[in-house]
């Protein structure tokens, strides 16, 4: 007996077994039994609307549509539009039971609406369980999940599971606050330092919707110009979503937002803030009674009511990309979010992406950036390794920390803490044989050997200890560094500078903020702690080694990360230095020194349309196993301006290294092609890919599990091929 049918108050110590058998046989023969959830055989259907169209949570792309289920008249009035729902799926047509389907197991769904007669002429299954009657999701919510599914090439019910957060009954029954009245029109504040500043916040508070690529002075005003904003946009009796990359920016606006509007006026949205204070969050934002959202990218779907604008922090920062399929972007989201809604967009960091520049060229937002005089007055000196230094250091060129890095750091103690940024994190990453310089490699899986603090060798693959190494091409038992990691570099600092503090910011340790004392602060790029007061000087060492990637985005990454970190650095007319080691000549380089962002990306641009590579066109990544691949590429119906590059071979993922996103499984040898579309054909190809991978789904019965390997379709060989839209990294 189910536990809907146990009579209340009935127990083991209650009424004699024979009494229960008694209960049990007449519940079996009563004509109209009473409605249980999951079965419902025999109960009454809604009087009014009785079909529920259903999008259930299965996210393979030929079950990518919505399904008919009965509405039981016990369920009528919870089965609304927008509700969590549970319903049988699978069973086929083989159950039927007085003209309705049983059978199948239960997954989760939600009504998308209610209609009075269903499209499928065979029986029905009967909706299982409504799960809440909080209807989460709306019509706005469920046209922007459908964009964008379209747009990558994905299924809704995976946009669902990335839009809507699990539920929490806890937070569900919590009473919601009545929404505050509106703040006040704050003034511009210190967007009087760019040109159409004060229009931009002028035309928020007034009910405009202008967007704007906004290249922000360096400093720590960027967290305050962004509230004054989302403060303008609430005057205007409207909402704000701000999605920034990562915790520790979205405290600084957070903090930012507080300051200037107090309590209780807006929500923080991220993914480790754990299931019931996010969902708690959430429902606020859903329900209406907070207008604003500050998060990271879990926020970009928040449900923002009367939405007027959307901004985006950092658009160049991979964590803005999702790691589950379909593989959304920030960016791209609060641009479908600011076309469909007709709201302000406004894209700001220190640097300037490629697809940032593309916005103002093709005129779809214009510039906000501040004149050459507030930026000389903002920024930092830049200076590099040149000639000069190479008359009096013959060996700066190959040193890691020319004379010219060990003066600035030496003279920026005196005033404050020295910033160090070193692209690689550890102690030594990489090792290779003194003599011969061949790479040193463990004996049981050939993975890279480490150095670790003791000066013990480690594999970075199997994590087995490695005690007599030699080399085997030469025989010889020195070992030197090829790559120095952060912890290498703060040691060897430590020695340089005995009586100076050494900290260290990276993956094990990310420091939030650091006083103003002298000290030196080593960090990977991307944990740059805030100092106070800003730093005295700041070194990017290494340069070599961002520049060096075999990667379309490697200048552009390189820039992203030296303007962050100098970006915390005084101004020059307080002192502030900024020495980068690296071939001075090189682009990234020149307009790092110059400060100039913008102009790097827009030659980027002209290069990229001249050669055909993304933003100008669009592209999509498929890779699989080769005779996989080959035949999803000959059953696409690519568009007639589709060009296929390649394929070529995808790096081998050996056994117990990271799988990358979208990665081979381990020790599976997969070919990667590129399918690449002029500009206004990137739906054609979308649509495209999407109909093949569903039939050749369709056709095999089976793909990968969900999660950060992405979508993949298995034929009738079992052929595993994943498809992503505007891949990242494309080589």
């Amino acid at each position: 007996m189910s536990s809907e049918d146990r009579p209340e108050g009935g127990g083991g110590g209650g009424a004699p077994p024979e009494q229960l058998a008694l209960v049990r046989e007449a519940v079996r023969r009563a004509k109209v039994p009473k409605a249980k959830p999951r079965t419902w055989r025999g109960a009454a259907l809604a009087k009014e609307l009785p079909v529920a169209r259903v999008v259930v949570d299965k996210g393979v792309l030929h079950l990518d549509r919505y399904f008919d289920y009965a509405v039981p008249e016990e369920l009528d009035e919870a089965a609304q539009p927008g509700v969590r729902v549970r319903v049988r799926f699978g069973a086929g047509g083989r159950t039927v039971r007085d003209g309705r389907r049983e059978g199948g197991g239960l997954i989760d769904g939600f009504v998308v609406e209610r209609v009075a007669e269903s499209d499928y002429s065979g029986p029905l299954a009967a909706l299982a369980q409504v799960v809440s009657p909080e209807p989460v999701l709306g019509p706005e919510l469920l046209g922007l999940a459908r964009a964008v599914a379209d747009r990558y090439a994905g299924s809704l019910a995976d946009v669902l599971q990335l839009a809507v957060p699990p539920r929490h009954a806890r937070a569900e029954a919590a009473a919601t606050a009545e929404p505050p009245p509106r703040p006040p029109a704050p003034d511009p504040g210190s967007w009087q330092r760019y040109g159409r500043g004060a229009e931009f916040i002028g035309a928020l508070a007034s009910g405009g919707a202008p967007r704007a690529v906004w290249t922000a002075l360096p400093g720590p005003q960027w967290a305050d110009e962004i509230a004054r904003a989302v403060a303008a946009t609430l005057a205007s009796g409207r909402g704000a979503l701000v999605v920034v990359p990562a915790g520790r920016p979205v405290a600084r606006v957070d903090a930012a937002l507080r300051a200037l509007l107090g309590e209780g006026l807006h929500a923080v949205l991220t993914a480790d803030a754990g299931q019931e204070r996010r969902y708690r969050e959430w429902l606020a934002v859903h329900r209406g009674s907070v207008r604003a959202v500050v998060g990271t990218r879990a926020a970009m779907f928040a449900p923002v009511r009367d939405l007027g604008l959307v901004v985006v922090w950092d658009d160049g920062d991979s964590a803005h990309s999702d790691d589950n399929a379909p593989f959304p972007h920030v960016r791209e989201v609060l641009e479908l979010r600011a076309a469909r809604d007709k709201c302000a967009f406004l894209l700001g960091s220190w640097g300037c992406t490629v697809e940032a520049a593309q916005l103002v060229e093709t005129g779809w937002a214009l510039p906000l950036a501040a004149d050459r005089d507030q930026v000389r007055a903002a920024a930092p000196l830049v200076r590099t390794v040149g000639d000069g230094d190479l008359a009096r250091d013959e060996a700066a060129r190959a040193a890691r920390l020319p004379t010219l890095a060990w003066q600035i750091a030496r003279e920026g103690l005196r005033r404050g803490p020295v910033l160090v940024q070193v692209p690689r994190r550890g102690y030594v990453p990489r090792m290779a044989c003194a003599q011969c310089r061949a790479p040193a490699r463990c004996r049981h899986c050939a993975g890279p050997l480490q150095a670790q603090d003791a000066g013990a060798l480690r594999c970075g693959w199997c994590g087995r200890d490695e005690h007599d190494w030699h080399c085997p091409e030469c025989g010889a038992f020195r070992l030197r560094a090829q790559v120095v990691g952060a912890r290498r570099t703060a040691e060897e600092l430590g020695r340089a500078f005995p009586s100076v503090p050494v900290r260290t910011s990276g993956r094990e340790q990310v420091l939030d903020t650091v006083s103003g004392e002298p000290a030196l602060v080593v960090s990977t790029p991307g944990a740059e702690p805030v100092a106070e007061g800003g730093y005295a000087a700041a070194l990017l060492l290494d340069g070599w080694a961002m520049l060096g990637r075999p990667d379309l985005r490697a200048g552009e990454d390189a820039l992203r990360h030296w303007l962050d970190a100098a970006a915390l650095v005084r101004s020059q007319s307080a002192g502030g230095t900024v020495v980068v080691v690296a071939e001075p000549t090189l682009r990234p380089v020149q307009a790092l020194v110059r400060w100039d962002p913008v102009g790097h990306a827009v030659r980027e641009l002209a290069d990229r349309a001249e050669l055909g590579f993304p933003p100008v066109s669009r592209m999509a990544a498929v890779s699989g196993p080769p005779e996989g691949l080959a035949d999803f590429l000959a059953q696409a119906e690519l568009p007639p301006d589709a060009e296929v590059l390649g394929p070529v071979p995808v790096p081998v993922t050996e056994p117990g290294r990271p799988r990358r996103v979208g990665g081979p499984p381990p020790g599976e040898q997969w070919e990667r092609a590129l399918v690449r579309v002029p500009p206004g054909s990137g739906a054609a190809l979308a649509t495209a890919l999407k109909k093949a991978q569903a039939a050749r789904m369709a056709r095999g019965g089976s793909q990968a599990p969900r999660g950060g390997s992405g979508r993949a379709a298995r034929g009738g060989g079992g052929q595993a091929v994943r498809i992503r839209i505007d891949p990242l990294d494309i080589g």
